[in-house]
Formats: C-alpha cells, sequence, structure tokens
C-alpha cells in the first residue's frame, strides 16, 4: 500500500502530469509522481491525477496506463468540449467548463495571453469511486483546481470522491460570478456614458460585451444539463450530501444564466439607445448643414447675378453701389436667419 503523508504538491515536475494526489480520506493528501501512480491500487485511497491533455505524454498514459474502456479513453482527449456528462458502468465522463485566469507566480511561464473574450478552458474528467482523473489544455490554468488541491494541502480538502467531484463543480462555478459582476458594471457604465451624450467609445464596448453575454451563455446552459444529469445519476458513491451540493451549484448555474440574459436584454436596449443618440446627432447636424446653407444661399444668388460679365449690370459706375449690395445681402441673410429660427432648424 502506498505511503498517505502531508506533503506539498508538486506542480509540473513531470512531462504531461501537472499534479497527482493520492488522498488520505481525512481531507489531507501527499503528492505521488507517474510511476507511483501506475502502481495504484483503489485500496492504497482516492488518487487524482491531473494532466495537460494535449501533452503526448498524458495522451500515452490514458491510452495505455490508465486502463480506461477505448470510448472512454478516445472522449478524454478529443478536442470536442462541449459540457456534457455520460455514464460509464460505475463511473462518469464529464466534460465542463471553467474560467482561463492568469497563472500564480510558480506557474508564470504558463501564463496565457488574455484579450477582449473571455477564454473558458475545458475540462475532461473521469471519476469513479476510487480515482479522478482531470485534463485540461497547456498554455491554460483553472484557479478553481488550484484551489482544491491548496484545501489538501491543508487538510481542509474533500474526504471522498463525490465530495471532490461537487467541489470542483462548485469551483468552476464560483469563478464565474465576479465576471458577471464585472460585466453589470460596465453596462451601468456605458448607460451613463450613452446618457451624457459621450457615445464616441462605447460602440466597440458594447459590442464586446454582447460577445462575451454569447459565449458565456453558449456553454453555461449545457454545463447546467449536465450537472443535472450528475445529480440524478444512481452512482454509489454519489452520497445524498453530494447531490444536494450539486443541486446547489445547478440553481446557482440557473441564476447565472438568467443573469446573463438580463445583460443580452440590456445590452440590446443600449444598442437601441446609441442608435438613437446617434441618428439624433446625424440629424442635427444635417440641420446645421441645411441652415447654413440656407444662410448662404441670398449671398449666393446676388454674388451671383453681379458677377456676371455682361452688359447692364446696374451699379457698374456708382461709386455706393457696393455698399447698397453689402447691406442688401446683411438685410436678406438676418431675414434668412429669423425664418429659420422661427420653424425652429436652429
Amino acid at each position: 500500500m502506498l505511503e498517505i503523508n502531508k506533503t506539498a504538491a508538486r506542480y509540473g515536475d513531470e512531462p504531461g502530469l501537472r499534479f497527482a494526489l493520492l488522498l488520505d480520506g481525512q481531507g489531507g493528501c501527499r503528492t505521488v509522481n507517474m510511476a507511483e501512480a501506475c502502481c495504484w491500487k483503489p485500496h492504497d485511497g482516492i488518487v487524482w491525477l491531473h494532466f495537460e491533455r494535449d501533452h503526448p505524454a498524458a495522451a500515452d498514459w490514458v491510452n495505455n496506463d490508465g486502463h480506461f474502456d477505448p470510448v472512454v479513453a478516445e472522449a478524454l482527449l478529443e478536442d470536442e468540449s462541449r459540457p456534457r456528462v455520460e455514464p460509464v458502468d460505475d463511473g462518469l465522463l464529464i466534460i465542463l467548463r471553467g474560467l482561463c485566469a492568469a497563472p500564480p507566480a510558480e506557474e508564470k511561464h504558463e501564463a496565457h495571453a488574455g484579450g477582449d473574450d473571455l477564454d473558458l478552458v475545458p475540462l475532461h474528467i473521469w471519476i469513479d469511486q476510487h480515482r479522478l482523473v482531470t485534463l485540461r489544455d497547456s498554455g491554460h490554468y483553472i484557479t478553481a483546481l488550484r484551489d482544491i488541491r491548496r484545501a489538501l494541502e491543508n487538510g481542509k480538502g474533500p474526504k471522498k470522491a463525490g465530495d471532490l467531484l461537487a467541489m470542483v463543480a462548485d469551483k468552476l462555478v464560483r469563478d464565474l460570478e465576479p465576471v458577471l459582476d464585472s460585466m453589470d458594471e460596465e453596462i451601468d457604465e456605458l448607460d451613463e456614458l450613452i446618457f451624457k451624450g459621450e457615445a464616441s467609445e462605447v460602440r466597440q464596448r458594447l459590442k464586446l460585451l454582447r460577445r462575451r453575454a454569447v459565449q458565456l451563455r453558449r456553454y453555461l446552459a449545457p454545463q447546467r444539463d449536465a450537472l443535472s444529469r450528475i445529480e440524478h445519476d444512481d452512482a454509489a458513491w454519489l452520497s445524498d450530501r453530494d447531490r444536494l451540493r450539486i443541486r446547489e451549484v445547478i440553481d446557482k448555474l440557473m441564476r447565472f444564466i438568467e443573469y446573463l440574459d438580463a445583460i443580452r436584454d440590456r445590452t440590446s436596449i443600449l444598442h437601441d439607445d446609441l442608435a438613437t443618440v446617434i441618428g439624433e446627432r446625424i440629424a442635427r447636424n444635417s440641420n446645421r448643414l441645411a441652415a447654413l446653407a440656407a444662410l448662404l444661399l441670398p449671398p449666393s444668388v446676388v454674388a451671383g447675378l453681379f458677377g456676371m460679365n455682361v452688359g447692364g449690370i446696374p451699379g457698374v459706375n456708382d461709386t455706393w453701389a457696393f455698399l447698397i449690395i453689402v447691406a442688401l445681402v446683411v438685410v436678406i441673410s438676418a431675414g434668412t436667419l429669423w425664418v429659420l429660427k422661427r420653424i425652429d432648424w436652429l
């Protein structure tokens, strides 16, 4: 039997293996290496192996040393990442999505270059009564797994497989709440900018915000359905307490989905408000240009008439003719300006 003692988990010491933990059933764990993991037996305790899905060493372990059904092994390594759950014998094949975060100081070499779009990392999971295997792509980082690992290192982690699965699901959903709060705050800020008439920077930010909402909802809805299947699965290692915790996670997901629907509706309203503001600005500028053209029309007509190079133009030899024409233009322009104000063009 593998000896149990509490030690800090080494992270990324072996190619393709991010960490391997052997739970002691009391909330603690110890680190094991790949060789020990291959020699692991169910009576040694619950083992948690976390791999880089796209690493050849991980693929080799899943296909050969993991002793998985070929269908399960293929699903754990495939690129398809839509959230789903498939019961296989007494275990569960699960694919969930978690928010990609910046790595801590110990993983700065894996920092993922973030952009304006959210990065939802696929997490492929196999779990049964004695073993949890998780796989995520290299170059990504999920804080949910880090927090569970640290809890185990401190002796305050999950004690059984069902407890571990419920905690993974809960932590994955927990990381979404700050994102939704920041999106809601950004909507309030954009609403204030539109209200103040500062619409120049709103369009691009509103476009990115709507894209985030659509992207999140695209995966949260099937993730809710997947967790619902876990809750109703008849696996013996899932206790009533585990099902209750998963039910709470589902309720939180449903609230988040409703929140995203509200954000999407609010962004649609803001888009309409922005279009109205831009339309009013265009109409106002058009009115100003039309008014300016109307003001310049009488002087242009007079200048055109007296600028013709033909005979018979009055006042050619009159020294006061120019001043009279200027006065006439001023009077006509003033009259045009008064008319424009009367009809609310200015």
